[in-house]
This record gives structure tokens, sequence and C-alpha cells, in this order.
């Protein structure tokens, strides 16, 4: 099993409710392991971020640094105040030298205005990062009241659901069924990929966000059908060629690549891909069941950025099919599935 730290990044637009739900998972017991990342909020520290919470009565006075706070829950907290690659390592030379408590897992929070493709295309291009912490999940919570207008209407909404593993429908009380179902269709037609969960008032099972990736913590077994989610899409009539999108339509569909081949072949040709699609790639994922690997691999990129591949050992599937799922915007669907299936 890939021993490296899961990482959790959270993302949401302005208001959608992710501080309000990072506060209420952290009281909950199956998160004490766990370290987090915040994003500073102007000249906010930790202090204000949880002002106004009964989290801030749970913050003891030790302070294992100036922007790291450990809370009674057992949860590390700290800002982000330099590069997020330089606090990533930070924690894990700290955790190392056991000067903090050795955590399991990281969230990461992000602002609401963030682009999460170029956090994570900046992580993977960092050998200490890449080599001891690994993707589990991008988590995006999405407000049911105003979610569809900011979709429409702001281009990071947009991509932040267009990347997602899990899209979190938050303010469900306030808003009307019409528009939760408005919402829910609007997501699955930009990211048909990822599960979908109500939050109402910040208040969810741990268990939909935090280790729902390639791995499964309790069986410490690979699990990729659940983190591939290859979209559905309904089959072409036959003869039919896929559709050219609109330059700013997400489009995701997976490709079943030919078999058999190679990875040593593969990887300079995925290298390649990126390089060329990499502007508008937001995320690649994908099995590959090569000749040349003792088990089948899982590929990761984002944008430019091929993330090192993932050695399955215990996995097998009945029907070894070799696939990548291509979530982009603008991309033209026929010309990648012949660049990818070009080998």
């Amino acid at each position: 099993m890939d021993k490296r730290i899961p990482v959790t990044l959270l993302t949401g637009f302005l208001g959608s409710g992710k501080t309000t739900l990072l506060n209420k998972l952290l009281h909950h017991p199956s998160m004490k392991d766990t370290a987090v990342i915040i994003n500073e909020l102007g000249d906010a520290g930790l202090d204000q971020v949880f002002a106004n919470t009964s989290l801030a009565q749970n913050i003891e006075n030790e302070h294992i640094a100036d922007n790291t706070v450990l809370l009674s829950s057992g949860c590390l907290c700290c800002t982000l105040k330099n590069e997020l690659a330089d606090t990533m390592r930070d924690l894990f030379f700290k955790r190392a030298l056991k000067a903090i408590p050795e955590f399991k897992r990281l969230v990461i929070e992000t602002t609401g205005m963030a682009d999460p493709g170029p956090i994570l295309a900046n992580l993977m291009n960092e050998p200490v990062i890449e080599s001891t912490y690994r993707l589990d999940a991008v988590v995006v919570t999405v407000d049911s009241v105003y979610g569809l207008q900011q979709l429409n209407e702001n281009p990071e909404a947009l991509k932040q659901a267009a990347v997602a593993d899990v899209l979190l429908l938050t303010k469900t009380d306030l808003a009307t069924s019409e528009q939760i179902n408005a919402l829910k269709e609007k997501l699955i037609s930009i990211n048909p990929g990822a599960t979908q969960h109500k939050v109402l008032n910040g208040e969810l099972d741990p268990a939909f966000v935090i280790d729902v990736g390639l791995f499964d913590i309790a069986t410490k077994a690979p699990e990729p059908q659940r983190w591939l989610r290859a979209p559905y899409k309904p089959a072409l009539p036959k003869g039919t060629l896929p559709q050219k999108a609109h330059a700013d339509d997400i489009v995701s569909f997976t490709v079943t690549m030919p078999q058999p081949l190679k990875w040593a072949d593969l990887k300079p040709h995925l290298l390649k891909f990126c390089q060329t699609h990499g502007k508008n790639l937001l995320r690649l994922k994908g099995i590959i069941y090569a000749e040349d690997q003792s088990a089948p691999l899982a590929i990761h990129a984002v944008h430019f950025t091929p993330y090192p591949p993932t050695l399955l050992e215990g996995w097998q599937e009945d029907e070894p099919v070799s696939r990548i799922v291509i979530i982009g915007k603008g991309l033209d669907e026929l010309e990648v599935r012949k660049a990818l299936i070009r080998l």
C-alpha cells in the first residue's frame, strides 16, 4: 500500500460554507489524527478563523509554533503564511522530528476564489511533497441557494465543481427543492463522476470526504473503481462522431486504451499529451494495465503536469481494461481520443 500521507483539498466558492463544515468535522473523533492547513484571510489567524464557534473553546494554550495550534480533539491546525509547499514540508519535518503529533492525514482549505488545478499541479512539481504526500480527494462545497448562479457567472466556481471528487451541497435548509434539484442536475452535467452529498448546518459524516480516494484506509487495499469514478455517458449512435465543445464548455469522458501496451511507451506519450492540452486539461485520471508492470498503475495529471503513477499491488479486475478519464474545458473529444490512443 502507498504509505504517503493522504491529502484532502477542501475548496468551494466564497460563502459556500467551507469553514463551517471544517469546524464541525474537527469535532469528530475520527478526525483526531488530522493536520489542517487553513488559508490566511488577510490578517486573520487561527483564533479569528474559529471565532464565534464552539471550536474556539477547544483550542489549547499550547502553541507548537506561531502559526500552529493543537486542538483538544487531537487535530493540528496551522495557517498558511508562506507557499503551500513550504508549509507542507514544514509540517512533515516537524512530524518526523516528533515536534508535533504524528498526523495521519492532511486537509487543506483554500480560499473561495482559488482554482484548485494550479494548486494541485504545483504540488506535483515538488519532489519532497510528492514523495511524502498523495492526493486523496478534492472536496468542493456548493451553496444550494446561490450555487447555480455562481456556476454560471464565475469561472473559478465552475472549475472547482469540474475537478471535484466529492460535491457537498450546503445550506439545503435555505433552498427550495426546485433550487436543489436544478443545482444537482447542473453539477451532474459538469462533473458526472463526482459523488454528491447534502450538508445541513455543516454536519457531515467524515467518511464521505476523508479517505475516499485511491486507498481504503480500513482494509489497506486499493479501491481504484471508486477513485476513478468514470463519468457515465450514453453511447452515441453508431457512426456518430463526438461533438467539439465550445470554448467555455466543461467536458468529461472516458477513453479506453488499446491493449496490449507498455508503460515505457505510454509515459512519454502522456507527458506530450499534457504539454499539448495542458491549458484546458483540468484533470486526468486512469487505470493502466501495462505488460512491463507487475500490477496495474493508477495515473493522474492536472494541466501540464503528470503525477508519478501508483502501483496497485493486489488489485485485480475480472476484465482488465486500461481507461483514462478526461475532464477539461473546451476540449475536442475526438482530437483527444486520437491523441491518447496514437501509440
